[in-house]
């Protein structure tokens, strides 16, 4: 915008161009930034977090995994070698009851044992239910907000839990033990199904070799979106988008997104191996971005 000023001195006048913007000029480039950056921001946010969570599950998988071969190598024992659950676990001497924080690979074969033995930093949370969630000063119970449209189901509140140094909270089944997967046995979802007392056959009443030895990983600990991961289309283990399935061998595609791309996922132990036990949570190993 041109504005012409007239200056007048003493025996004669100058005119002087100044060029500026109007304040209705100035407002509606500050909407239109505005609109661009609500439009944008959300989308960066995602993509950082997305990334974030992505790259704290392999870290965190990659920490059970060091866990379960040195407990092999110094203990001689992993995963598959568990012999008691945290909850049965005794001393020594067989029959004085050991606390799960207490416990250790020099006389306990548990699944707790192994995490005290080898992992470092980490704290023994007790059961899933027990955790709480800190929010503007109150204390809300731990919950996963999805669950029933991804592989963790209500009983997940009876896990036992553990915080990791990096503050990833790692849950497993309460009946974990002897958590082996045959030489030669691909990792299925019928491997992995939980045992159904109320099964329409004899398979689905006993449950899969690797039915107790399911857990999942919290890649940020109780804060939210404490929503486990979620397939972004239908997959060829046909699993419907905005959902999960044990079909670990068909992994399905996650976008990364706020919708799909979160913090919670599902895991299995076996022998000296810690994997995802999702499609979702596979794809996410998997895959860079």
């Amino acid at each position: 915008m041109e504005v012409i000023f007239y200056e007048k001195r003493k025996d004669y006048k100058i005119m002087t161009k100044r060029f500026g913007f109007t304040l209705a000029e100035v407002l509606i480039t500050l909407g239109i930034i505005g609109v661009v950056a609500a439009m944008t921001i959300p989308t960066l946010i995602a993509n950082t977090n997305g990334a974030k969570f992505r790259s704290q599950f392999k870290k965190s998988i990659s920490t059970l995994n060091q866990a379960g071969l040195m407990s092999q190598a110094q203990y001689d024992f992993d995963y598959a070698g568990t012999s008691s659950t945290c909850a049965a676990a005794t001393g020594a001497d067989g029959k004085t009851a050991v606390a799960p924080a207490e416990q250790h690979p020099d006389s306990v074969m548990s699944m707790c044992a192994i995490l005290n033995g080898t992992l470092t930093g980490q704290t023994y949370l007790g059961k899933v239910s027990t955790i709480k969630r800190n929010n503007n000063g109150s204390s809300l119970a731990y919950s996963i907000v999805n669950k029933g449209k991804g592989v963790i189901k209500d009983a997940y509140t009876d896990y036992l839990a553990y915080a990791l140094a990096d503050g990833s909270i790692i849950a497993f089944d309460p009946n974990a033990q002897a958590c082996e997967l045959p030489i030669g046995t691909q990792l299925t979802a019928k491997v992995l199904a939980k045992a159904d007392p109320a099964g329409k056959d004899d398979a689905a009443k006993k449950g899969g070799a690797l039915g107790n030895c399911m857990g999942f990983i919290d890649v940020n600990g109780a804060t939210l979106p404490n929503k486990e991961v979620t397939c972004s289309d239908k997959g060829s283990g046909a699993t419907a988008a905005g959902s999960a399935s044990l079909n670990v061998d068909k992994p399905c595609t996650v976008k990364n997104d706020a919708a799909h791309m979160t913090d919670v996922f599902p895991i299995v132990f076996h022998d000296a191996t810690v994997e995802p036990a999702s499609d979702a949570a596979k794809y996410i190993l998997t895959t860079s971005k």
